[in-house]
């Protein structure tokens, strides 16, 4: 093993040289941050291709908003499962292979979504959706769930600001997915998009084996049990779940309201999602390092930045006992201030579970991030189903001018 890995593993010299160990990285530590950005980008622009134009294609193919918000809502709720359950058994299956079979399976399924137009309108169509998604999302789950736990163990010291330089391409592969996927779309079709998308994940798999470091551990007996009965644990897990469920609604409806209340391209649907994911890319890594820095902060920075967003629901809809009606300009402000207090709130929660799992006796090795890293995966993903199809019923039975507002009067 690299030796200034095996100093950053077993945290020998960050108690006597912080200064230096935060300022200085081992080669291993740039390559581990390369790939971790490389997986980050192609996962999050190939997940967010779809939205601006999927909706609509499903519409054509005769499948109902709730089904479609069930559709998205099904895919978060495999990544919930493949989270826990990859998370549990991570040491076994290798941190390393998880990543690489992840990214392969993503890419399969990433194309073979991109042929669902040759599918028969209806049932079938539907059917292979479901399938389609579930696979893929198991994929989706084992990167991101290797990933957080790898970062977190090269960088133990300050992982909320590793994190945060991660989200900058996390918000990148979120801001160019929907422009990209828009633009291809009324370029080339329906399936060009995924094909592109799915080949740039496909390359990112020799990359990652020649990038990625084994990861050597032992197995614990630790469960997500006894995390679990940690106090502090399911509150941050329910400001996870909070952020989590309002993002639901956006990935179901945002592009059909924008559509038929502005009048907008399927390109232009992309470039209004820019709003939300600019600003918490750019604010992520300032956030993160602040976190880090002042670690007594993190729960303000959750509460704010939870307060701040569900002001920004609010006026995103908006609500209509306000008496403000929908303008452009308000949901693309909306939409900036959401991102901001998203970041806000997000970066700090998973160093704090981290924090919270040492100071309560868990093993400071790869079994324990593999447990929080799947439980935040998990816990994430997990506020989308219940919300994803919630909002398009009304939507489309009561005529609200934006289901986002509803979810926030719940």
């Amino acid at each position: 093993m690299d030796p200034d890995l095996e100093n950053v593993f077993s945290g020998s010299d960050a108690k006597e040289e912080p200064a230096a160990h935060t300022q200085r990285l081992s080669r291993q530590q740039i390559l581990t941050m390369i790939a971790m950005s490389s997986i980050n980008f192609s996962s999050m622009i190939s997940y967010s291709v779809l939205a601006p134009f999927f909706p609509n294609e499903a519409k054509r193919k005769g499948v109902s908003q709730t089904v479609i918000g069930l559709i998205f809502g099904w895919y978060a709720l495999c990544v919930l499962v493949g989270s826990l359950l990859l998370g549990k058994y991570i040491v076994q299956i290798g941190a390393k292979r998880m990543i690489i079979t992840g990214m392969f399976v993503s890419a399969v399924c990433t194309i073979l979504f991109g042929l669902l137009d040759r599918a028969e309108a209806g049932t079938q169509f539907i059917i292979l959706c479901f399938v389609i998604r579930s696979v893929n999302a198991v994929g989706f789950a084992a990167a991101m769930t290797a990933s957080f736990a790898i970062l977190a163990k090269v960088f133990p010291n300050n992982i909320a600001t590793v994190l945060g330089c991660m989200e900058i391409f996390t918000g990148l592969g979120l801001i160019l997915g929907p422009p990209i996927g828009g633009w291809l779309y009324q370029a080339s079709g329906y399936e060009v998009p995924f094909i592109v998308l799915g080949g740039l994940l496909f390359l990112m798999v020799p990359f990652n084996i020649w990038l990625l470091p084994g990861q050597d551990a032992v197995p614990t007996r630790d469960s997500f049990f006894r995390l679990c009965t940690i106090v502090k644990i399911p509150i941050i897990c329910f400001v996870v779940l909070t952020l989590s469920s309002g993002l639901g609604f956006l990935d179901a409806t945002l592009s059909i309201f924008a559509i038929d209340k502005f009048s907008l391209s399927p390109g232009s649907v992309g470039l209004l999602m820019i709003g939300l994911s600019l600003p918490y890319g750019a604010a992520s890594p300032i956030f993160g390092l602040f976190s880090d820095k002042h670690p007594y902060a993190r729960k303000w920075m959750m509460v704010i930045g939870g307060m701040s967003t569900a002001a920004g629901f609010c006026l995103l809809g908006p609500i209509p006992v306000i008496g403000v009606h929908s303008h452009l300009w308000l949901t693309i402000l909306m939409l900036v201030v959401i991102g901001l207090s998203l970041c806000m709130t997000a970066i700090p929660t998973f160093a704090e579970m981290l924090v919270c799992a040492h100071e309560n006796g868990f093993e400071e090795g790869l079994s324990t991030l593999g447990l929080v890293s799947g439980l935040f995966s998990a816990v994430w993903s997990c506020g989308q189903p219940f919300k994803a199809c919630t909002p398009s019923t009304r939507f489309i039975k009561r005529g609200t001018p934006f289901p986002r507002t509803t979810h926030m009067i719940n």
